[in-house]
């Protein structure tokens, strides 16, 4: 199931106001502000990524106006908090715009709520509510089951949470169709990475995704994200079900290298986690079940850590009672093997036959031991 709400990340609340702005290369922007009735001090944020990191700035609301300068490679979505002077609780604020930054002059205007300004002045924000628009229908029926959703789970109704999975994959569908329409017809929208980026998710299928990327222009291809949307693609041809699967060596918490190869005559399962993961951790019940249950018969796992500590990842391992083979760079999202296979979320995972084929990704719950049973007869 795919996130229905854009941009989640960039939107969540927790927000590190102590980190560093860091000075980028490219076309200058300058976002203008008003707030008219400013009824007390107040900062405003501003928060996007940079070249793959986050980038924070603030300024402070005089005489109800408020500006910000900078530098961007590319249209960037970004958001703008406004945080009256005083609050005990910053992080948790929901006074929030998302809109795209654009070079030039933007100008963003208010009464007193930010998340109700007015942007002008970005070509790519234009297009970001264009499509906003035509999303809202989906993505309101998408909270609505979300929070079902969350009751069920807080009731641990299971098969209820299951039922609900047939209407989430709707919604996805729906959600892919409005979102590869806008890129049939917008192929040189300055916001067209990021349309794609959303519509292939995490998981990208190349034969649904190429022929998309293709039509876009040379301009959206040569972009920033445009290049590493490419290698995201190619990574994800080399990785595709039915391909022969990528060797590596990392070591384990002793230092010893393991290699992929040396499981080579089992079925091997590359578990792509880490410690801080609650998704990941969640999840690890069921991997062990299958494990404790096929491990008999030829079936093997090779966890592979996206930690950066390294006695909380093997805390984690402890924990959890995973028993199997574990390995990790201890470099976070920057991990080698993570890059290698094109993972950019978690829990992530890799199937791969005793000849070394992939034969199935991202399996979870039930479907894991479903495709176990049926390989390992």
């Amino acid at each position: 199931m795919k996130k229905i709400i854009v941009g989640i990340a960039l939107l969540a609340p927790a927000v590190m106001f102590a980190q560093e702005k860091k000075s980028v290369a490219g076309k200058p922007f300058t976002i203008q502000g008003t707030v008219a009735n400013q009824g007390q001090p107040a900062t405003v944020y501003l928060r996007m990524r940079k070249s793959g990191e986050a980038y924070i700035d603030s300024a402070a609301v005089k005489d109800g106006k408020f500006a910000f300068a900078g530098t961007l490679e590319e249209p960037t979505l970004a958001s703008l908090m406004l945080v009256k002077n005083g609050a005990e609780k910053v992080s948790m604020g929901r006074d929030m715009l998302a809109f795209f930054v654009d070079k030039g002059t933007i100008a963003i205007n208010t009464t007193d709520s930010i998340s109700k300004a007015t942007v002008t002045g970005s070509k790519a924000n234009e297009d970001y509510q264009k499509l906003s628009d035509q999303l809202k229908e989906v993505n309101e029926k998408g909270a609505e089951l979300q929070k079902k959703y969350r009751e069920l789970a807080k009731n641990k109704d299971e098969e209820g949470m299951k039922k609900l999975e047939s209407e989430f994959d709707a919604l996805d569908a729906e959600e892919k169709k409005i979102e590869g329409d806008f890129l049939s017809k917008n192929t040189s929208s300055p916001i067209a990475m990021f349309v794609l980026n959303q519509l292939a998710g995490y998981d990208i299928k190349p034969a649904e995704v190429t022929p998309l990327y293709k039509k876009l222009s040379k301009e959206a291809k040569s972009s920033p994200s445009g290049k590493e949307f490419a290698k995201r693609l190619e990574s994800a041809r080399k990785t595709a079900v039915g391909q022969m699967a990528l060797d590596f060596s990392q070591a384990d918490a002793n230092g010893k290298n393991i290699s992929l190869s040396s499981f080579r005559g089992k079925y091997v399962l590359v578990d792509f986690w880490a410690s801080w993961c609650g998704p990941c951790r969640a999840e690890n019940p069921n991997v062990v079940k299958a494990y404790d249950k096929f491990k008999s018969k030829g079936f093997e796992i090779l966890g592979v850590s996206l930690d950066d500590k390294k006695e909380k990842w093997l805390a984690a391992v402890d924990a959890d009672k995973l028993t199997w083979t574990h390995v990790s760079d201890l470099k976070g999202w920057k991990n080698s093997v993570a890059d290698l296979y094109g993972v950019r979320a978690i829990p992530q995972n890799v199937l791969i036959d005793p000849k070394g084929k992939i034969i199935a990704k991202n399996l979870r719950g039930e479907d894991l031991a479903a495709k176990l049973e049926e390989v390992l007869k």
